[in-house]
């Protein structure tokens, strides 16, 4: 078999390792509370937030940046034949670390079940080493629309489709790999089904707005 192949195959498998650390369950533990028995029963910031506290998910949120970030930035360091070949490690790098974080095996090795958060902050990692100027840009919008309408979801939702409809203009203007582009489109896809629920409560008006600065009371989303 290639080398780069080999290459491209460990990658992948260590970049979705490193995803599925469940960084928000570690903090629950360390807290004493399973984030699977309350508020959304995911793992990420935002349910952290809602029932362990500002601090705990901001912490929560740089980690989960990281295990983004840090898979696409050994692809870049890892010597590829071109240009084409770096963009397909780099984008299925990106979707494995992302995958990781969403179903992370080691939930299922210590649990018995598939668990894990809905990949915002782990996907702004990998943007981030892919290329910060989209996402500073998806950011910026998630968080004005955050600010606005104080859905956390709705911002998300928005952010991810701003910086994946930026990522197809620049590569219009072939500034990017179409493979890059490609890793845009299935990564936002994900998190944006992902969503789903977020999704249904919002059409219905049922979402649970942010609460600043406060720990908020179990809920469903």
């Amino acid at each position: 078999m290639d080398m780069d192949i080999v290459k491209l195959v460990i990658l992948v498998i260590v970049s979705y390792l490193i995803g599925a650390i469940p960084t928000g369950m570690i903090i629950g533990a360390i807290h004493g509370v399973d984030l699977r028995e309350h508020g959304s029963g995911k793992i990420g910031a935002t349910n952290v937030n809602r029932v362990i506290g500002r601090r705990a998910a901001l912490l929560v949120f740089v980690f989960d940046v990281v295990k983004g970030a840090l898979p696409v930035l050994m692809a870049r360091l890892i010597g590829w034949p071109d240009a084409n070949m770096e963009a397909i490690a780099i984008g299925m790098t990106a979707i494995a670390a992302l995958a990781g974080h969403i179903w992370s095996i080691w939930i299922r090795i210590f649990t018995g079940s598939w668990g894990g958060g809905r990949g915002v902050a782990t996907g702004i990692g990998t943007m981030m080493m892919v290329n910060p100027l989209v996402a500073l840009f998806g950011v910026a919008v998630g968080i004005a629309v955050i600010i606005i309408s104080r859905y956390v979801s709705l911002g998300s939702i928005l952010g991810i489709v701003a910086g994946c409809l930026l990522m197809v203009i620049l590569a219009f203007w072939e500034q990017f790999s179409p493979w890059l582009v490609a890793y845009a489109i299935v990564c936002g896809t994900l998190i944006i089904v992902i969503h789903h629920d977020n999704i249904q409560r919002l059409l219905k008006g049922t979402e649970r707005k942010l609460t600043w600065g406060s720990r908020q009371p179990p809920a469903t989303g």
